[in-house]
């Protein structure tokens, strides 16, 4: 089953159980490119791993 197949399949199931529908198959493909470098970031913080952005620590006081 391809990805059309599969939308038409869930466009099917949404309108016999009243539910919103999906959304188009590729309609969020360029929001998560662009979202995809932030989410290493902060993938990359919780491992303890410096990000390599230089206004990471941008807002931390020196003492």
């Amino acid at each position: 089953m391809n990805a059309i197949q599969q939308h038409m399949l869930d466009l099917y199931v949404a309108a016999r159980t009243d539910t919103a529908p999906p959304p188009r198959p590729g309609d969020h493909d360029l929001r998560v490119l662009r979202e995809a470098p932030v989410h290493r970031r902060v993938l990359a913080v919780f491992a303890g791993r410096r990000t390599g952005d230089p206004a990471a620590g941008a807002g931390r006081a020196s003492c």
